[in-house]
């Protein structure tokens, strides 16, 4: 017989689902390419886990982290009562790696604190200034996250009544000040441009929280003084904003964001008068010219056909393009995050591509299984080579040298930056500077001889508070201590200094905030004299002020100059001339930050930040006795206890019995400091004693092979019931009248179950699963003798456990082995409410041996193609069992509407018989599918969708689906079963689906099955699109 019972049926899908509940269907891996061997360096106030090879560096940061906390403990009376973790990784690609943080960590995050453990997890950076200032950024939260954690009538849940703009921009604030000419840039934008948001406004994701949480912070302890930062984030983590403003500030929202428009306005207004608000030149790549919203890292050709350069013009990813440098028409994408998967990221925050001599090849910078690559490839995008710099982890920068032989990076070893030379035929690498200065975006001459870089060794050397740039030159003619020789330019003390590039008749173009603008200078090589060209109201900048924005033709008939504007919200890339830009001499100690300075409406107000920040590099060190260096060693500490921990019970008497249920349960999270090792706990009882059920999982996420083990026991409850007829009571001297007597089985079916499973990811998008796994099952069925009076009132229960077998129910015990494996890939973009770009794979088998013995294979293909505004999506799935008791078991049902639309049972049934067809085409235990849509994103966020919308997103759908079952290949006596015949079923029709705020997708749709006879039908899905 084919069918056996029922409850056979479900307890076995039942074990199919529960096999290794870590491996996901589709998904994206996070690899951990190396084992760092962590140790720990202990502070009075922090445990420091690092891998560093370099004491110098981990003593610097042991003090900074301590001087950070004296100035944060200042301004916020909050005190440390525990060591923090502090989690070090030496640079970005090591800290994407990282399992203190459960999700995915992008090219642009500098630094990440978690509540669980309050672990501050952060990389050293590309320079000293950035290191500092991400740390004092990060131990912030780690401040916020222990004033609203260990608070008074606060807890870790009063941390979303923060806005998000309030937690970042107090992060900004305590670790950078009122000045900063960066934060300045955008709002002198706003005002220019009349878009200064009200405090409302700023919940609007488009307003970036890191600067316009900053801008509030500086206007509310301007107008209030530091002395309100606790209270007022306090009581916001308490009442909300609202709230919090009344009862803190002692006006209403209204009032005090009319106020704070005021302020911006004003304030920034005065430095929009004696500037330029036109661009000199051509706009050359824009939002409304061949680009995106963001266009930055120009790199010009030598022979000045063609610029290189960074956008998110494709909408799902920054990605390396090619145009012509005269008309800016994009030639070619060099390269796509969604094209091209040999590389885990592209670095596009602070770097930019470089060209070859003979302008036919670029190579740029790229993440590959942890550590950074150059990359080369030639003008149709074809890769010509990828390699690792040898000993160099990580690196930014690319200069590619005229005579085409070397390419100069700016490198990070060890917490160090230093300049790199790397000869490209045998990949030998010079280190050309050693030292504990950083620098960065080297620039070449056009002879060769001459190497423009920018530096902070006069900053540092001069002991000022900030860590600024200079440029630096170093000479390749000369020689000291067998090195090029260096020689230092000190212009604009105190400002930063960046990105020097030489221009067309060999003097140095570089970009300077002197002014508190961004603006662009020229450096006289000859004379020492410098020339401002630029006077913008915002400024030249890339995402960062350390990014790369200008690039200039070095040939000499060629006056041709590219740079990076800021304006409206967007980034546009521009091409000029020298004739065309200012020539206004400056002197070089000209230097005034009052256009780079955040608003103070009252400027007797209390300024802790701005007293102390100048004083954090000159605190006394750590005595040598207080830096103690630990082993590290994993211990389980617990990370998480939810679910409902109370019991409750309740009771249910009827004569002749009681019945007693209790419902309660516990989840609970255990790991080590690293997130190398978690434990899972889970503990339910829903019912009575035997409803008890728990599971308990090991992970080892330390390799970059992931493995666990699981123990799990689990009931499954099922009923049935039904009605006796009349009788009398079971007991003695019962009442002779009738009374109605139902029959209940209560089925419980309990698993045992022991598994292993591992995942080992060869890179972000592919992978490869297993697992193995044994379960026992048994029953207990216990049946309840009900007798009803006529008023329907229960008045005698009667329990008994029965065999089941007795009583007509053939269950399953006994014991199933599985082994599995998949191969799974996945390169997708989420858009609304289902992939719009990339594509997806599963190549699955599953074992399955014991009392049964069959083998279930899976093979799914999904191809996702954008072409603004539509998606084309298609997707080929092969579903089966095979072996001998393969037909066993329930049927695959293709009529479910995430297979194929139109074909609910109660719809085809007589649909099917009208077309001479049968409804058991829908059934059987192998299955082909087929499905192609057309997808809209209809509203939802600009740029992706057809209609703006911030809170309504939904997205419409054309589709053709189509599929087939059966179940053997061959004839068989089975009438049960039906053989292989390939006669496809299609529906055809449109959907809507709804993105319910990421909690839940509805899919209402209209399908017609594509028969002779047909009619459509309406129908609701609700899982997110194939």
């Amino acid at each position: 017989m084919k069918k056996i019972a029922i409850t056979l049926a479900s307890f076995i899908v039942l074990f199919v689902w529960s096999l290794p509940v870590q491996a996901q269907y589709f998904g994206r891996n996070k690899p951990r390419y190396e084992d760092f061997g962590f140790k720990v360096l202990e502070t009075p106030h922090f445990e420091i886990y690092n891998y560093l090879d370099n004491p110098r560096l981990l003593d610097e940061l042991a003090n900074q982290s301590e001087h950070w906390y004296a100035l944060h403990q200042a301004a916020l009376a909050d005190t440390f009562t525990q060591k923090n973790p502090l989690i070090l990784y030496n640079d970005h690609a090591d800290f994407q790696q990282t399992n203190a943080i459960g999700g995915f960590i992008g090219i642009g995050t500098g630094g990440v604190t978690e509540g669980l453990k309050n672990r501050v997890v952060l990389p050293i950076a590309m320079s000293n200034a950035q290191t500092k200032h991400v740390l004092g950024h990060e131990l912030v939260h780690a401040f916020q996250y222990h004033m609203i954690i260990n608070g008074d009538s606060t807890s870790i849940r009063n941390l979303a009544n923060i806005p998000l703009w309030m937690i970042e921009g107090l992060a900004e604030y305590m670790s950078i000040g009122r000045q900063d000419a960066n934060t300045s840039l955008w709002m002198r934008d706003a005002v220019l441009h009349d878009k200064v948001p009200t405090l409302k406004d700023l919940d609007n994701p488009k307003y970036f929280p890191y600067r316009w949480g900053q801008a509030f912070w500086a206007f509310i302890t301007g107008l209030k003084g530091d002395e309100i930062i606790k209270p007022l984030f306090v009581a916001t983590a308490k009442y909300g904003l609202d709230a919090a403003i009344r009862q803190e500030v002692g006006m209403d929202k209204k009032a005090l964001s009319e106020l704070w428009a005021h302020a911006i306005k004003n304030h920034y207004g005065r430095f929009l008068e004696n500037v330029d608000k036109e661009v000199p030149g051509k706009p050359l790549l824009s939002k409304t010219k061949n680009g995106g919203r963001i266009n930055i890292g120009p790199a010009l050709s030598p022979n000045g056909k063609y610029v290189a350069f960074l956008s998110e013009k494709g909408l799902f990813s920054i990605d390396l393009y090619i145009a012509d440098a005269v008309t800016g028409e994009v030639v070619k994408n060099i390269h796509s995050a969604t094209k091209n998967g040999h590389l885990d990221d592209l670095n596009f925050i602070e770097s930019a591509g470089t060209w070859s001599p003979k302008s036919d090849r670029i190579a740029f910078v790229g993440v590959k299984k942890g550590s950074n690559v150059l990359v080369v490839k030639d003008l149709k995008g074809k890769l010509i080579e990828s390699f690792e710099i040898p000993g160099l982890p990580a690196f930014s920068s690319p200069a590619w040298s005229p005579d085409g032989k070397s390419i100069v990076v700016a490198g990070l070893k060890n917490g160090q930056v230093d300049l790199y030379q790397v000869f490209l035929q045998n990949k030998k690498t010079v280190q050309l500077t050693n030292d504990k200065f950083s620098e960065m975006t080297p620039a070449w001459s056009a002879d060769g001889k001459l190497l423009a870089f920018a530096t902070d060794r006069l900053s540092m050397e001069r002991g000022d508070d900030r860590w600024t740039f200079n440029l630096a030159v170093m000479d390749f003619g000369a020689s000291q201590n067998g090195l090029p020789e260096v020689r230092q330019i000190s212009v604009f003390a105190g400002a930063d200094n960046l990105n020097p590039v030489f221009d067309n008749g060999g003097d140095l173009l570089f970009l300077s905030d002197r002014d508190g603008y961004r603006n662009m200078y020229q450096y006289e090589m000859a004379t020492g004299k410098v020339f401002q060209k630029t006077k913008f109201a915002t400024g030249i900048s890339g995402i960062t002020p350390y990014a790369p924005a200008i690039s200039a033709s070095q040939n000499g008939r060629r006056d041709r100059i590219l740079f990076t504007h800021y304006s409206d919200g967007g980034y546009s890339i521009y091409r000029t001339k020298q004739e065309q830009l200012l020539d206004e001499e400056v002197p070089t100690d000209s230097v005034d930050f009052a256009a780079a300075t955040l608003p103070k409406v009252d400027p007797a107000a209390t300024d802790v930040i701005a007293v102390n920040l100048p004083k954090l590099n000159k605190l006394p060190k750590l005595p040598v006795a207080e830096l103690v260096q630990k082993d590290y060693k994993p211990k389980f500490k617990l990370d998480y206890i939810g679910g409902g921990a109370g019991v409750g019970v309740g009771v249910n008497q009827a004569y002749g019995g009681t019945t007693t249920g209790v419902a309660g349960g516990i989840d609970m999270l255990f790991g080590d400091m690293l997130g190398n090792h978690q434990m899972f706990s889970s503990l339910y009882l829903n019912g009575e004693i035997y409803d008890f059920g728990g599971s308990l999982a090991y992970l080892n996420k330390k390799n970059r092979l992931f493995w666990g083990v699981g123990l799990s026991h689990l009931p499954y409850s099922s009923g049935r019931s039904g009605y006796a007829g009349l009788d009398t009571l079971p007991i003695t001297n019962s009442p002779d009248a009738g009374f109605d007597h139902y029959v209940l089985d209560r089925i419980r079916t309990f698993e045992e179950k022991l598994n292993v499973f591992a995942q080992y990811p060869f890179s972000k998008t592919t992978r490869v699963e297993g697992g193995l796994s044994v379960a026992a099952y048994s029953n207990r069925v216990d049946r309840f003798d009900q007798y009803y009076d006529a008023i329907g009132q229960l008045v005698f229960q009667k329990r008994e456990k029965v065999d089941a077998k007795d009583v007509g129910l053939n269950l399953f015990n006994g014991k199933l082995l599985a082994a599995s494996f998949a191969l799974v890939g996945d390169n997708s973009y989420f858009g609304i409410a289902s992939p719009v770009k990339g594509y997806r794979y599963r190549l699955g088998v599953e074992k399955y041996a014991g009392d049964f013995d069959f083998l279930s294979l899976t093979a799914d293909a999904r191809k996702y193609a954008y072409l603004k505004p539509v998606t084309f999506a298609a997707r080929a799935m092969h579903i089966g069992r095979y072996g001998t008791d393969a037909n066993s078991f329930t049927d695959i049902f293709i009529g479910f509407p995430w297979y194929m639309r139109g074909y609910g049972f109660s719809d085809a049934s007589e649909l099917l018989q009208k077309n001479k067809r049968s409804v058991n085409e829908l059934f059987g235990s192998k299955a082909l599918l087929t499905n192609f849509e057309v997808r809209l994103p209809f509203t939802g966020p600009e740029g992706l969708s057809a209609i703006k919308s911030r809170f309504f997103f939904t997205e419409l759908s054309l589709f053709v689906d189509g599929g087939l079952t059966w179940d053997t290949f061959g004839s068989n006596t089975d009438t049960y079963l039906r053989e292989f015949d390939f006669n496809p079923l299609f529906s055809a029709g449109a959907s809507l689906r709804i993105n319910l705020f990421g909690a839940l997708i509805l899919e209402p749709y209209y399908a017609v099955p594509l028969l002779k006879e047909t009619k459509g039908v309406f129908g609701l899905n609700i899982v997110p699109g194939w």
